[in-house]
């Protein structure tokens, strides 16, 4: 019956681990406690009355809520795979008063010093098994640490190439160049630059799915507001005299496509077309999407 109950604690730290690896280095679009949490996150703050002033802050909450999820879970975890053996297979220092406390009590006080790589010593595992388990508690917390760091400074870049994607939209539409323009060989550089970011942005919310659930702030800078007018951008070089821009266009819309592709098979599920999934995504993140 110990063993069984120690099976269970594994089982909780093997499902952060696998929620971890899956969130981070080999991301899927199959769910997971952290998609979870931000998916409720986000569905939540968009039923509130003050959703506008709450939604900024939805994606770096529910990465906190996520972290500190995958904190206490292994802790907790750890705590169950100790709590059968306490306090028989560990060593007390003299004058330790963890003999006097409730066994699942001092399992968790262990779990957390250990997990934070503090060691105080005042209960040390004595039996060979443990002595292997307890180091190993210590690796996963600071692979937690190193993994949360990692995680911040990868997606703040991602979210930098999103919002510099939307400016650069917005500047477009600002200036509103003529068909001549578009018409060109500068045209054709411009919509090939703008298919390799498009495809960039691709990628990001292919990697780094929590992004998505990150404001942009103002319209100007929204890429879920102007990602319309780059679709009209695409058919006009479609529509172009010139065989390169046509080429690009047809790339940038092919680009669009994929992203649209993306966005709705992970978040909107509407299954619509192109210009049907950025209109939701514009809805889904409150923005007024410009006249093209």
């Amino acid at each position: 019956m110990e063993w069984l109950v120690s099976l269970v604690g594994v089982g909780l730290v093997l499902a952060v681990l696998r929620d971890l690896f899956h969130t981070l280095w080999h991301p899927t679009r199959h769910g997971g406690v952290s998609r979870l949490v931000m998916t409720s996150m986000w569905r939540l703050a968009r039923r509130s009355r003050i959703r506008r002033r709450v939604a900024g802050l939805v994606g770096p909450l529910a990465m906190v809520t996520v972290v500190g999820l995958w904190a206490v879970i292994i802790i907790l975890g750890w705590a169950i795979i100790y709590w059968p053996h306490m306090p028989g297979a560990f060593t007390l220092t003299p004058g330790s008063r963890a003999a006097q406390e409730p066994a699942l009590l001092d399992s968790v006080y262990l779990s957390l010093v250990t997990v934070a790589t503090l060691g105080l010593g005042d209960i040390t595992p004595g039996e060979g098994w443990l002595r292997l388990v307890s180091p190993l508690e210590a690796l996963v917390g600071f692979a937690l640490l190193t993994a949360t760091v990692s995680w911040v400074l990868e997606i703040y870049p991602a979210l930098t190439r999103r919002r510099v994607l939307a400016i650069r939209l917005a500047l477009l539409h600002r200036s509103a160049p003529t068909t001549e323009h578009i018409d060109s060989v500068a045209g054709a550089a411009l919509l090939d630059s703008l298919a390799t970011e498009v495809v960039r942005v691709r990628i990001d919310f292919t990697q780094y799915a929590e992004a998505y659930y990150f404001h942009d702030g103002e319209d100007h800078s929204s890429l879920a507001a102007i990602l319309g007018y780059a679709v009209a951008l695409a058919r006009r070089g479609q529509a172009a005299r010139r065989p390169d821009v046509r080429l690009t266009g047809d790339l940038l819309a092919g680009a669009l496509d994929d992203l649209a592709t993306i966005l709705d098979q992970r978040f909107l599920h509407t299954g619509g077309t192109t210009t049907e999934v950025f209109a939701a995504y514009a809805a889904d993140h409150d923005r007024n999407v410009p006249q093209s």
